[in-house]
């Protein structure tokens, strides 16, 4: 104890008490308590929580009946790896000490751990709620996953089993790029390393020097809640929520759960089933493709046996060419034979027309036609004579004298409209009488070469012949041996051969007589 308090005097001698000032008074009870405890282990529940623009937190520990002040300093808070939460119980480590100022007692807190698992997961299951609040454990949020990623980015520790068995399963199934962000998987740095890599990848720009992954796996093996704890940290939930890329969260063994799990993308059991989930097996593929090529093949070839046969069987109900055009062809060689008759009686009818039609324009028709017509003049103009004369004289010889120049005038220009007619009319006549014949010649040489093309005629041109027997075309060999008389027609005429004999049978062939 402090010299200051030796020997207690006794009611009976005050005047011998020191006097003590308020400073060195609370200072010799501060080194009293830290001298006293020193480092002590607390367990409590974390009350009232204070964290001041300074860095400092100050909190309250309290049980049933009493509260102990409690200091994290900036220092100690930024490397806690559970923070203080209001309603969680925990165990604090530190060193006991007052202070004066406001004339009580602390605890300077190094070290806040939860008491116990249910603690963690009391605190868990609220940190669970809050960010469920928030919507980032949405399903609607989730990323479908690339069906085959050309890089895969992979979180975890390089020196572990668990990147062994990732590599190591990507590679039997389907080989991929892959890039690996070496974090601490436990511990104070796990949370915030954890959260670095993934905003880093993030940050990646596509097609660059670096590939940016199409997929990223967050992998962590198994073990205690302590363990997996910092991949509980609100700053790892919200960096797997906010990543652009899809995520899978291998975290632990198919019992053990993170908040990471549900802000993924994808929750795999194993980081060796996240590895599966990353892509398929190629050799799966392979034999897919196989499949389907096989599959394709078998349809092509089915649908084009069924479209062969329905040909066919099309094709066996239309009739032969031959049958088709054979009435055509009969029409054609008759109307081939009819055809130079008909044009030449045509031609005939037309000429008896058209001479006709010049005979009416002769020079004599029409002397005779304008001698008529003079012959009316002078009847009329006889009538008009004595009607004339019975004027006066004068006039009546006036008259005449125009009656007679009238007349004259009149058969001139009658003349000459005539003349003027009769020419016109020639050469009208003449023209299409010209273009008449023309356009039927040029049709007769039309229909002469349709007919050629389409003729017999023509097929005997190229090598081939008709064989006649007996007068009739002949088709069959028994047809040639049976006619009596044949006859070859070629293209430049036709050739008589005598029929064949016929065969006598054994039955009527004479024996010889017998010599005796």
């Amino acid at each position: 104890m402090s010299d200051l308090f030796e020997d207690d005097p006794g009611p009976d001698a005050p005047g011998n008490a020191p006097e003590l000032t308020v400073s060195e008074l609370s200072n010799a009870v501060k080194r009293v308590i830290e001298g006293e405890f020193g480092f002590v282990r607390v367990r409590g529940e974390v009350g009232r929580v204070s964290r001041p623009r300074s860095g400092h937190i100050y909190l309250d520990l309290k049980d049933d009946r009493n509260v102990i002040a409690g200091v994290i300093w900036k220092g100690v808070a930024a490397r806690l790896a559970t923070q203080p939460e209001e309603g969680l119980e925990v165990v604090v480590t530190g060193r006991m000490t007052t202070f004066g100022g406001q004339s009580r007692y602390q605890i300077v807190i190094e070290d806040i751990r939860p008491a116990g698992v249910g603690a963690l997961m009391a605190m868990l299951e609220k940190r669970k709620a809050a960010l469920q609040a928030e919507g980032l454990f949405d399903p609607a949020r989730r990323k479908p996953l690339p069906y085959l990623p050309e890089v895969i980015g992979v979180v975890t520790s390089p020196s572990g089993a668990v990147i062994r068995d990732i590599l190591h399963r990507l590679r039997d199934r389907f080989p991929r790029k892959v890039l690996i962000w070496p974090v601490a998987v436990q511990g104070e740095k796990c949370a915030p390393e954890v959260t670095r890599a993934i905003e880093g990848f993030n940050r990646l720009t596509p097609g660059g020097a670096l590939p940016r992954p199409d997929l990223l796996i967050v992998a962590r093996g198994g073990g205690s809640i302590e363990d997996l704890w910092g991949f509980n940290e609100e700053s790892v939930v919200r960096a797997a929520a906010a990543s652009d890329i899809p995520l899978i969260s291998a975290v632990g063994h198919e019992t053990d759960t993170t908040l990471i799990d549900f802000a993924a993308d994808q929750r795999a059991p194993t980081p060796t089933a996240a590895a599966e989930l990353a892509v398929p097996v190629r050799m799966e593929l392979l034999a897919w493709v196989d499949a389907q090529e096989a599959r394709l093949t078998r349809g092509v070839a089915q649908a084009l046996a069924q479209r062969r046969q329905r040909l066919a069987d099309l094709a066996r109900a239309l009739p032969k060419p031959a049958a088709l055009v054979s009435a055509a062809v009969q029409r054609l060689d008759l109307w081939g034979e009819r055809l130079p008759k008909a044009l030449i009686a045509a031609a005939q009818r037309k000429r008896l027309r058209l001479a006709d039609a010049a005979a009416l324009l002769r020079p004599a028709t029409l002397r005779r036609s304008l001698s008529d017509r003079a012959l009316r003049l002078e009847q009329v103009a006889g009538r008009l004579t004595p009607a004339l004369s019975r004027g006066n004289s004068q006039r009546g010889r006036d008259l005449a004298r125009v009656a007679a120049r009238l007349r004259v005038a009149t058969l001139s220009r009658e003349l000459d409209r005539q003349r003027d007619a009769y020419l016109r009319l020639s050469q009208r006549l003449s023209a299409a009488g010209t273009g008449q014949v023309q356009g039927w010649s040029g049709r007769l040489d039309g229909l002469e070469r349709l007919r050629q093309s389409l003729g017999y005629r023509a097929t005997l041109e190229r090598g081939y012949a008709v064989v006649r027997g007996d007068g009739a075309v002949v088709s069959r060999k028994a047809g040639a041996e049976a006619a009596k008389t044949l006859e070859i027609e070629f293209a430049d005429g036709r050739l008589a051969l005598a029929g064949r004999k016929p065969r006598r049978d054994k039955a009527e062939t004479p024996e010889q007589g017998s010599l005796f």
